[in-house]
């Protein structure tokens, strides 16, 4: 077989110039980490990939989450904070509390069960001199990971419309409804039917406003390891845990798609030409099984690259490749009819007629084969998709 004139993994002909973006506040991506990306997958090589996963990942584990705990005035925000990080009103670190707004301005608190934690206390909404649009503003909404929104006695429209908020920012967040033991001392029905009517009068309320299902949680701050408290820790361990990667992994997934794309757009540009194929070092244009192993390498999803990836993530490379659409000719066939059409008798027979009318014929027989390369790279790319995505999640486990 022919030598291929130039690197397999950078030929000169389909080379491109991305202008990756990277998130510089919502993500720990860094420039040069976004051109590491584009340096390792415009040449193919997944390894190199891995290491810059591994190092983004690590660099997230140690950014910190920001959780909020807000509601209406009077509704027990800093004594619910308390409760939650297990120390008494008394404690030197504690919120204060009080029956009148003792929080002034957003307070920040560690969280010493989670660390890495910023437990963020805000003044409570409904002060008659502040609109809730100025509340939003002045408590910088937008910087918080996961929202505890705060309740008691009844669920106020203001709550309503923070719920809304929240939920428009596509942020997580809880319903926690305190003083769970006053209303349980003046009960008149029994203890389960209370627990059931709050529930679904929370629920009802959101529903009308068009909120999706609410996670709610019905709690005493006096009382931290009874009702629901136990429930609200073991949830918020692992929010917290997924919230420290969710964003930058998202970040991670977006930077390499769009590389993969704009590779495949400029790869797609030069299918058919002669120097293409020279430097793919295919030997005969009609077969799309050179092809196929030509793309594999091309996008670092060959065996021998797979076996490197999955050594070094402690992994078979049967489970990378058991996810390929693409693992052989025969696979990439089954899976697509249009391309399964293309490469059967019937088009052969095509191929034939065509071939005898002059000039349409041989532009028809180059634009079917076109179609198949090109078809084919796409199968290819959406697979290198798939692999990365799982390269990704398994960095975490």
């Amino acid at each position: 077989m022919a030598q291929p004139t130039q690197s397999l993994h950078t030929p000169s002909p389909t080379s491109f110039t991305s202008t990756v973006p990277y998130h510089k506040g919502g993500s720990i991506l860094s420039e040069s980490g976004a051109m590491n990306i584009e340096k390792a997958l415009g040449e193919g090589k997944l390894l190199d990939m891995v290491s810059v996963v591994r190092e983004t990942l690590e660099t997230a584990s140690s950014v910190p989450v920001s959780i909020a705990v807000t509601g209406d005035s009077g509704n027990g925000m800093s004594t619910f904070i308390n409760a939650l990080r297990k120390i008494g009103h008394n404690e030197e670190d504690s919120a204060p509390t009080g029956v009148v707004r003792t929080t002034q301005i957003p307070t920040c608190y560690s969280f010493s069960d989670i660390p890495n934690v910023e437990l963020w206390d805000l003044p409570g909404t409904g002060a008659a001199t502040q609109s809730l649009e100025t509340y939003l503003e002045e408590m910088q909404f937008s910087k918080y990971d996961l929202f505890i929104i705060i309740a008691s006695e009844q669920f106020s429209m203001n709550l309503v419309k923070l719920v809304k908020i929240i939920q428009g920012q596509g942020k997580r967040f809880y319903i926690v409804w305190t003083k769970l033991d006053r209303d349980l001392s003046t009960r008149v029905l029994s203890e389960e039917q209370l627990l059931q009517n709050i529930r679904e009068n929370i629920r009802e309320t959101l529903h009308k406003e068009g909120v999706c299902e609410p996670i709610i949680f019905l709690v005493s701050s006096f009382n931290p390891f009874l009702h629901d408290f136990p429930e609200l820790r073991k949830s918020l361990h692992r929010d917290i845990s997924n919230i420290g990667y969710r964003d930058h992994l998202e970040n991670l997934t977006h930077t390499c798609e769009k590389v993969i794309n704009g590779k495949v757009t400029t790869l797609q540009g030069q299918i058919g030409s002669e120097s293409f194929q020279e430097i793919l070092g295919i030997q005969n244009a009609n077969d799309l099984g050179e092809f196929l192993n030509a793309y594999h390498r091309l996008f670092g999803v060959d065996d021998d690259s797979l076996q490197e990836v999955a050594q070094s993530m402690g992994k078979p490379r049967e489970e990378y490749k058991a996810i390929m659409k693409s693992q052989d000719l025969h696979t990439a066939l089954a899976w697509d009819w249009a391309l399964s059409w293309m490469n059967c008798n019937a088009a052969s027979y095509l191929y034939s007629v065509l071939s005898y009318i002059p000039i349409l014929g041989t532009t028809g027989i180059h634009y079917l084969k076109w179609w198949s390369q090109g078809h084919l790279l796409e199968i290819v790319a959406e697979d290198t998709k798939t692999i990365l995505k799982k390269i990704l999640a398994d960095a975490i486990i």
